[in-house]
């Protein structure tokens, strides 16, 4: 066991070679790189599997004896100061190499075929497995310096990622905008760290943890200047985390591959925010107020991303906000203590949203191969419905990530979010309430997504088309009405409706699309030579490439809250709690381990009511308007029941609603009037101040000297009677203005 932890470190370096040999490839053989580009999947993906298998032995290995094995050597060494670099392996380390590997084996798989007609398929795979080596850098990283090194290097493939499709504007300011939020955090991080190692002089975990306790203990350091420097530390974690408020990046983040969405906005790069966390939880659970901070963050965090998705459009941004929310109720369970609530949920969460966003890329490949689409157009689960007849293996493990996702058992997420919300109700009752109609909101909006995705009548029909001319149809609105549009089908008139129509829950009519509009897809027959007419098919199923994947996440899914149920005892503790019984012990050395499972079912009832009324509601709101007619009268005709100042108010208040979650809870345009505007006014000013100030007083010194100098040269002709003159004239002036000043100041004398 010892021999395997001593080769621990080849770990972060074995997906390195692939995108250095890409790289090199590119420069000395671009032709023969870019004709056989569709090999490099292998060995990114033969890489990543040995190293996920490593991991695993290495997670039976902590499983088996909890050892802790630490390995360090300088880098620097002058005088007192040493940099050392290292690796550590925990249980913390272990689980978030078994979770970055698995996750990230699947988006390479599904990549391939995803990514496969875009020019930029090698700089796809260079750049993904550049993260792959970062993130893995980081988690097993031996302190605080060299998480910060490997902290940034995710930061930039992430930035490369979101942008790379970089001639969209778009992308473009997705990723700049993604770049200087995490910037924002990245520099607290960094005097975080300088604070700390100016407290206890070392930047390593083991030494850090025990020479601030004993310092703490014996009341030897400031312990505001320690918050301080504690707060810095987690505002990276809010940044990388997206926590409110450094959270507007995340959603702008979708404008990247659907992979990268998957891999890095859902289940690894956003989780090093709460690995942070985690790691450090022994620092911070020492200082009293920056332990309720976290909550704080992470309760509104939660609430915040949970009305955000209620009425977003894009499927990606929805699924974003709700990666969000989940975040914060990770960050909630760190704030409250409950280490292994949190890292359970970081867990389940992971596959399960990972599931859900390779999912929506295998709804926005079928949607793409309609006439006029464009890639964010693909994506407006408006534009959908009744895809569930052409997409089914999609379908399905859509919707079980859905009902992960909404806390239904017994799917993954249920058991970690079940015990977050149990250990809220003992942590504070103003937070347990939040947090579960927050977990109620999570069904609403991911049935939402579903029902509006899947169920219904299509939106858009796909038919066989033939070159038959177009009939009138009619565009379809959920919020507001709708508009005629005669002869050609144009999606743009349909996107403008829909972004420009009048917001309301109920429609008084609904409106219908003609059975032959003109759609486009992958054609029955390819050789063009024996074609005569264009012939189109329904959208299909993805690839078995982007299929296989799905299907793994989706046993995950199913399986992976196995980890954590509780069992009752502590011979018979379960897997999650087995593994991380020393870091639990450290954190709460009194925890008792049993559980009640009368208690345990009454909660776990109580919050499974909340997330089955929440999908109530979105079926009474979502299905009957895509279902028939009918059911669409019965809901108008008891609409017009309801007196009309209870249409006011309902109005008002449902509006009210809608614009604050489409318009992001007016979060961007806050930072857009008093940051951007503020801070261009500003700079603006600063030029001002420096251009027409100190360089006018320097130019005005310069301009006055030249002017005296031109008038002196004038009066120097070498005559002693001239310079008599003039001495005597400044001499009369000298003496007229200071009686002048002596008489006006002194009236009495």
């Amino acid at each position: 066991m010892e021999y395997t932890y001593q080769y621990s470190w080849i770990i972060p370096f074995l997906p390195l070679p692939v995108p250095m040999l890409i790289g090199i490839g590119l420069l000395l053989f671009p032709t023969a790189t870019k004709n056989l580009r569709r090999i490099w999947v292998f060995p990114s993906v033969l890489l990543l599997s040995i190293v996920m298998f490593f991991s695993a032995y290495l997670f039976i290995q902590q499983l088996n004896n909890h050892s802790t094995y630490l390995y360090v050597w300088s880098w620097t060494l002058n005088n007192d100061f040493s940099l050392e670099f290292g690796y550590l392996i925990d249980p913390l380390t272990s689980i978030m190499l078994i979770l970055v590997t698995t996750v990230g084996i699947m988006v390479l798989i599904y990549s391939d075929n995803y990514m496969s007609h875009d020019q930029g398929y090698l700089r796809f795979f260079a750049y993904l497995s550049f993260f792959n080596t970062s993130m893995l850098g980081l988690v097993t990283s031996s302190n605080l310096i060299q998480i910060y090194f490997f902290w940034e290097l995710v930061g930039m493939c992430s930035y490369l990622l979101i942008g790379f499709w970089f001639t969209r504007p778009v992308a473009a300011n997705a990723c700049q905008e993604a770049f200087v939020t995490n910037r924002v955090g990245d520099f607290g991080l960094l005097l975080g760290i300088l604070g700390f190692y100016w407290i206890t002089g070392s930047l390593e975990f083991r030494d850090l943890f025990e020479i601030f306790n004993n310092l703490v203990s014996n009341n030897e350091v400031n312990l505001l200047f320690a918050t301080l420097c504690s707060f810095f530390l987690f505002a990276g974690a809010v940044a990388k985390s997206a926590q409110f408020p450094l959270h507007v990046w995340l959603p702008n983040a979708m404008e990247g591959p659907t992979p990268i969405s998957a891999l890095i906005h859902a289940a690894t790069m956003v989780a090093a925010g709460i690995f942070l966390v985690a790691r450090l939880i022994p620092l911070f659970i020492i200082i009293p107020y920056i332990m309720k901070i976290i909550s704080l963050i992470g309760i509104i965090t939660l609430l915040f991303g949970a009305t955000l998705a209620l009425a977003q459009k894009d499927i990606k941004r929805t699924l974003a906000y709700s990666t969000m929310s989940q975040l914060g109720y990770m960050m909630l369970a760190l704030g409250m203590g409950s280490y292994r609530a949190a890292l359970f949920h970081l867990i389940t969460h992971a596959y399960s949203k990972a599931l859900l966003f390779l999912g929506s890329g295998s709804i926005i490949h079928s949607m793409e191969t309609i006439v006029g689409y464009s890639p964010d157009k693909s994506q407006n689960i408006i534009l959908m419905g009744g895809l569930r007849k052409h997409i089914p293996i999609t379908k399905t493990a859509f919707l079980l990530g859905t009902l992960s996702l909404s806390g239904i058992p017994p799917l993954a997420c249920f058991w970690s979010k079940d015990e977050i919300l149990n250990d809220s109700w003992l942590y504070s009752p103003i937070f347990a309430i939040i947090a579960c109609s927050t977990a109620g909101l999570t069904a609403f909006y991911m049935f939402r997504i579903y029902l509006l995705t899947f169920e219904g009548h299509l939106n858009v029909h796909f038919q066989t088309y033939s070159g038959k001319k177009n009939n009138s149809f009619y565009s379809i609105s959920l919020w507001g009405k709708g508009e005629r549009i005669k002869n050609n089908f144009n999606l743009l008139t349909l996107l403008k409706i829909n972004n420009n129509e009048n917001i309301s829950f109920f429609r008084k009519k609904a409106y219908r699309v003609d059975k032959t509009v003109k759609t486009m897809t992958k054609p029955f027959i390819t050789i063009s030579h024996f074609c005569t007419t264009n012939t189109f098919s329904y959208p299909h199923e993805s690839d078995n490439t982007m299929v296989f994947p799905i299907l793994v996440l989706v046993l995950f899914t199913l399986f992976i809250g196995i980890i954590g149920i509780p069992f009752g005892n502590q011979e018979g503790m379960d897997i999650l709690s087995k593994l991380l019984t020393p870091s639990i012990n450290l954190l709460h050395p009194n925890q008792n381990n049993s559980v009640d499972w009368f208690e345990f079912l009454s909660n776990a009832s109580f919050s499974v009511s909340i997330a089955y009324f929440g999908i109530l509601i979105a079926f009474f709101l979502y299905k009957p308007v895509y279902s028939s007619l009918q059911n669409l009268n019965l809901l108008n005709s008891f609409v017009k029941r309801i007196p009309n100042k209870m249409k006011i108010v309902r109005d008002k208040i449902i509006n009210g609603i809608y614009n604050w979650s489409y318009y992001r809870g007016y979060i961007d345009s806050f930072y857009a009037i008093f940051l951007i505007k503020g801070i261009r006014v500003l700079a603006k000013l600063s030029n001002f101040f420096d251009r027409r100030i100190i360089d006018g007083i320097t130019n005005g010194v310069g301009i006055s000297s030249f002017f005296v100098g031109e008038g002196i040269k004038y009066v120097g002709g070498g005559r002693i009677s001239s310079y008599l003159l003039v001495y005597v004239f400044y001499v009369l002036i000298f003496l007229v203005f200071s009686n002048l000043f002596f008489i006006f100041s002194f009236p009495s004398l």
